[in-house]
């Protein structure tokens, strides 16, 4: 990640992982934006997108966590990216657990 994209990520991270300090958070990049994905406003959408780039918000999608995502978000960025349709929406990352042997 060069100097500017460090940056961002700091600021977003103060703003969106409110319960970590921004440079701890930073020790995940892809949890700071799928934040940012899932909850930012309009300019810090625009700020992320426009220095990360459409493939690395793809990435963010790819490995998207349970309980990441709203639905409203998941389906706006799988449609905003070209990553899916209306009909063909992938669902939601849930959590599994294991069963007991």
């Amino acid at each position: 990640m060069d100097a500017a994209g460090r940056e961002l990520l700091l600021r977003l991270a103060g703003k969106y992982v409110w319960w970590k300090a921004p440079d701890e958070a930073l020790a995940m990049p892809q949890r700071v934006m799928s934040q940012v994905m899932d909850i930012g406003d309009y300019d810090d959408v625009q700020d992320l997108a426009r220095l990360f780039g459409e493939p690395a918000l793809r990435e963010v999608l790819a490995r998207a966590e349970a309980g990441q995502f709203s639905a409203r978000s998941w389906a706006y960025w799988h449609l905003r990216l070209g990553v899916a349709g209306l009909d063909n929406l992938p669902p939601l990352p849930v959590r599994r657990f294991a069963q007991p042997a």
